[in-house]
């Protein structure tokens, strides 16, 4: 009897993991990942002249393998995405270049701009440096900010190195790693200074 009713407690259990027929699959969150694939954007001088700063700045844009941009320029796919929305280069630099990055909004060049949540009527959008998760049950998907750390970036051949030790708003330790090609796209023509940019897009033209 004693087995029977083990044997029913574990049926229920499995029963209650399933959402609409389909176990409620919960992805790992990974404190060292591994980025596959990626890019940068070049945004130019982005923040001048109406903030004074002329430094030049990209955007870095890193994928786990199993995240795809479909053909409407929307994230499909599980896994973890981080986005470093504004990465300061000198004035001469258009192409990412090697060095540790830190996380401040000091603006100046070999810095990151930290995360931060901006409201606008009533919605919340997330700036700066953030990672998204991805998961098969997207109420459990959840976006968390970078708010300290650093990355050092280094180049073999044509391929990027990058490694992470950055620190989320709520006390994550979030590392990863990255080592493959990294195309820089030039948005600096089609992007209006101080504007909205798109986070994701799927016409690009390659400058590397």
């Amino acid at each position: 009897m004693k087995i029977f009713n083990f044997l029913i407690i574990l049926v229920i259990t499995f029963l209650s993991s399933c959402v609409g027929g389909q176990l409620n699959q919960q992805l790992v969150y990974e404190k060292n990942p591994q980025y596959s694939w990626g890019y940068a954007e070049f945004f130019g001088d982005y923040y001048f002249p109406e903030n004074g700063n002329k430094n030049n700045v990209l955007s870095v844009s890193l994928f786990t393998d199993s995240l795809k941009i479909n053909e409407v320029g929307n994230l499909t796919g599980l896994g973890q995405y981080l986005f470093l929305e504004d990465v300061f280069q000198a004035a001469t630099d258009t192409l990412l270049q090697p060095g540790t990055y830190t996380v401040n909004d000091s603006g100046l060049p070999f810095t990151i701009a930290p995360g931060k949540n901006d409201t606008v009527d009533n919605a919340v959008y997330p700036l700066g440096a953030y990672i998204s998760y991805y998961e098969f049950n997207a109420a459990n998907s959840t976006l968390k900010i970078i708010t300290s750390g650093s990355c050092i970036v280094s180049i073999s051949g044509n391929n990027y190195n990058i490694v992470c030790n950055f620190k989320t708003s709520d006390g994550l330790d979030l590392k990863g790693n990255f080592n493959a090609a990294l195309p820089h796209i030039d948005q600096s023509l089609a992007t209006q200074k101080s504007g909205i940019r798109p986070k994701l897009r799927t016409a690009k033209k390659i400058i590397r």
